[in-house]
C-alpha cells in the first residue's frame, strides 16, 4: 500500500522546561561542563519545542530508499526511550527536502517522489544550535543489511556555503551492524565512524575520520552506548562510552571559502545543530558487506535513551578549558 506523507507536523504539547528533568549521572565526569540542553524522552510524546520532523523522499543526496515522516510508526516515544523506526512499505513524498524547496523552481519543489521504505529524520534546528561544547547520546544501534543509523551535525547558518563548504560534524554513524563482512574477514560488521566533512562544494567536498569498533553484548546483540564528542576551538574529539578514540584539530581540515578569510579554525567555529535518523540502503550502506539492503531484516530501530548538551561555564568562547 502507497501512503502519501503528510506535510503536517502535527500539534506541539506543552513539555516542562529543562529544569523540570530529572538528569541522571553520565559515564563521565563533566564537572567543568555545564548542561545547556538535553531530552530525557520521559514524556508520552516526541517534545515539538526541541524537535522537528523532517519530510521528505529525497533520499539524502545518497540515493537512500527511505521517506521521511511525521508517522508514529517511524518515531516515538516508548518506555522513556526516542524510537526511530524503518519500515518497509512505499511511500510518496517531496522530492526535495526542505531547505532545498525554499530556493527551488516552483515545479522543482512540487515535485513528488516514491521510495519503497519510510523512517524518520529529527532535526534540532531552530530549538537547538550550540557553538563548541560537549554533546552526548546515548544509544541502541539497530543492525541488517542496509541500516545507516546517524547522530550527527550541520550548520545552521552555512556561514561559508553550501555542503559540505560549512561543514558537517558525525557524532557516530554505522552501516550494516552484526552481518557478516567482507572488509572485516568474515567477522561480524561492528565498526563506527566520527567524521568530519569540510572542503569545497559538492562533489569537490573532502572528509576526514576516527575509527573504533562497537562492543556486542554478551548475549552478541546490541547493547546501549554512549557516543560523544568534544568540540572546542580547533579540535573535535570522539568518545565511546567515556573513552576517547581520536581527534582531529584544525591542521586537519580547511573550507574553500573565500568567506573563511584565512581563519583556520572554519568551517568549525559556527553554530551547528543535532540531527537523529536512520537511513535505508545509500552509497555507503549498500557498497559494504554483502551488498544492498536485505528486506526481510526489517523493520529495524535506533533507540535513543537521552541527548545532552553541555557548554564550558569558565571559556564560552572556546571551550578548551574543559576539555580533557
Amino acid at each position: 500500500m502507497k501512503t502519501i506523507i503528510s506535510m503536517a507536523l502535527g500539534i506541539a504539547l506543552a513539555i516542562p522546561a529543562l529544569a523540570s528533568c530529572q538528569v541522571e549521572p553520565v559515564s563521565v565526569d563533566t564537572t567543568d561542563w555545564r548542561l545547556v540542553w538535553a531530552d530525557e524522552f520521559n514524556e508520552p510524546t516526541i517534545d515539538l519545542t526541541r524537535w522537528t520532523h523532517e519530510i521528505d523522499c529525497w533520499g539524502g543526496g545518497n540515493e537512500e530508499r527511505q521517506c521521511y515522516t511525521n508517522f508514529e510508526q517511524n518515531s516515538r516515544i516508548e518506555d522513556g526511550h526516542l524510537i526511530i523506526q524503518a519500515h518497509l512499505g512505499e511511500a510518496q513524498g517531496p522530492a526535495l527536502p526542505a531547505r532545498m524547496r525554499a530556493n527551488a523552481s516552483e515545479e522543482d519543489a512540487a515535485a513528488t517522489t516514491t521510495l519503497p521504505f519510510t523512517s524518520a529524520r529529527l532535526t534540532s534546528r531552530g530549538q537547538g544550535e550550540w557553538r563548541y561544547g560537549r554533546i552526548e547520546v546515548r544509544a541502541r544501534l539497530p543492525e541488517g543489511q542496509g541500516t545507516w543509523p546517524a547522530i550527527w551535525m550541520l550548520p545552521t547558518d552555512e556561514v561559508y556555503g553550501g555542503w559540505a563548504l560549512s561543514g558537517e560534524i558525525d557524532i557516530v554513524e554505522t552501516v550494516n551492524l552484526g552481518e557478516r563482512c567482507r572488509e572485516c574477514r568474515g567477522r561480524r560488521e561492528n565498526r563506527m565512524f566520527g567524521t568530519l566533512h569540510f572542503g569545497d562544494a559538492w562533489p569537490q567536498n573532502t572528509y576526514q575520520n576516527r575509527e573504533t569498533t562497537l562492543p556486542f553484548g554478551e548475549d552478541g546483540e546490541q547493547i546501549f552506548h554512549v557516543f560523544a564528542i568534544e568540540w572546542t576551538e580547533g579540535k573535535i574529539e570522539w568518545f565511546l562510552d567515556g573513552e576517547s578514540y581520536g581527534s582531529l584539530n584544525q591542521r586537519n581540515w580547511r573550507t574553500d571559502s573565500p568567506l573563511a578569510d584565512g581563519n583556520p579554525n572554519a568551517p568549525f567555529d559556527q553554530r551547528f545543530h543535532l540531527i537523529l535518523n536512520l537511513a535505508v540502503g545509500g552509497h555507503l550502506a549498500e557498497s559494504r558487506t554483502m551488498g544492498g539492503v536485505r528486506v526481510e531484516a526489517f523493520p529495524q530501530s535506533m533507540e535513543v535513551d537521552w541527548v545532552r548538551v553541555y557548554e564550558c561555564p569558565a571559556d564560552l568562547d572556546t571551550a578548551r578549558a574543559c576539555a580533557d
